[in-house]
C-alpha cells in the first residue's frame, strides 16, 4: 500500500513556521466565528468572499467595489464597517449574489499567513460544514495541516475541538505522528456528546467572551455540525464554494 498522506494539528499561528506549509492543504480553522461565518454566508448564496488581514484594507475595498465590507476585532464590529462576523448576519436574502469582504482578529490573518508560506491549498473549516472539509481532504490523499486560528496567537479549545473532529473522522486516511492531533483527538472525544455545554463548563475563554456580548446563539450555532455544508476554497483572492 502506498504510504498514507501526513496529517498534522498546527495549535496556534505562531507555530506555523514549524510545519511543511508549502506541501500542504492548509484548513483554517476559526471556529468562532470566522470560518463559521464563512460558510454560512456562501452556504446562503454569497458569490465570494475576500478575506483581508487589515480593517483599512476592509474599507478601501469597500470603496472601490460593489461588496459588503465586515469584520471585528476582539468579538465586536470592527470600527468603519458595517456589518460584524455573526452566521446570522448574512442569511440568504441578504447575501445572495453579493460579494463579501471580511476581516477578523485571527482567521483572516492566519489565511494570509498559510498564503505567503505557499499552501498547496487553503481551505477553511467550522463545525458547520465539517463534512464537506472530511470529504475533500480524504479524497485529495494530499498532506494535511488543520491550523487553529487561536486567539491572539493562544490557543483556544474551540478551534482544537474542531480539528479533533476532522481526526476522528479521517484518521485511518493519513499517517498522524502529531501529539497535537492526538490533544485535539482525545479533547474532541471528551466534548462530542455536547460541545457547548464543554466549551461552558469548561469557560473556555471565548465563549465568555462572546457570552458577555450576549451571543450565546451564535456560539451554539457554530457548533452545531453540517448546518452550512460547503467548502470555501482560496482561489484567485477569494473564497468561493467548491
Amino acid at each position: 500500500m502506498k504510504n498514507k498522506p501526513s496529517l498534522y494539528t498546527c495549535l496556534s499561528p505562531a507555530l506555523l513556521n514549524l510545519y511543511e506549509v508549502s506541501s500542504s492543504i492548509v484548513v483554517i480553522i476559526d471556529a468562532l466565528r470566522a470560518t463559521s461565518t464563512i460558510a454560512a454566508a456562501l452556504h446562503n448564496g454569497a458569490k465570494s468572499i475576500i478575506p483581508v488581514d487589515s480593517v483599512a484594507e476592509c474599507i478601501k475595498l469597500g470603496k472601490q467595489m460593489e461588496v459588503i465590507t465586515a469584520g471585528e476585532r476582539d468579538g465586536k464590529i470592527a470600527e468603519g464597517l458595517a456589518y460584524g462576523n455573526s452566521p446570522f448576519t448574512y442569511p440568504k436574502e441578504f447575501i445572495k449574489g453579493k460579494t463579501l469582504v471580511l476581516t477578523t482578529t485571527n482567521g483572516t490573518k492566519l489565511l494570509h499567513m498559510a498564503l505567503a508560506k505557499n499552501a498547496k491549498a487553503i481551505i477553511t473549516g467550522s463545525f458547520p460544514n465539517l463534512s464537506a472539509v472530511c470529504n475533500y481532504i480524504t479524497e485529495q490523499k494530499q498532506n494535511v495541516i488543520l491550523a487553529c486560528a487561536a486567539w491572539k496567537d493562544r490557543v483556544n479549545l474551540e478551534d482544537t475541538l474542531f480539528a479533533g473532529a476532522v481526526i476522528n473522522r479521517v484518521k485511518d486516511n493519513f499517517s498522524i505522528n502529531c501529539d497535537a492531533s492526538k490533544i485535539a483527538e482525545t479533547l474532541y472525544n471528551e466534548a462530542k456528546d455536547d460541545l457547548y455545554e464543554f466549551m461552558k463548563n469548561k469557560d473556555a475563554s471565548h465563549y465568555h467572551r462572546l457570552t458577555n456580548y450576549g451571543l450565546e446563539k451564535d456560539i451554539r450555532y457554530c457548533l452545531t455540525i453540517d448546518v452550512d455544508n460547503v467548502l470555501p476554497m482560496y482561489e484567485e483572492g477569494r473564497l468561493i464554494a467548491k
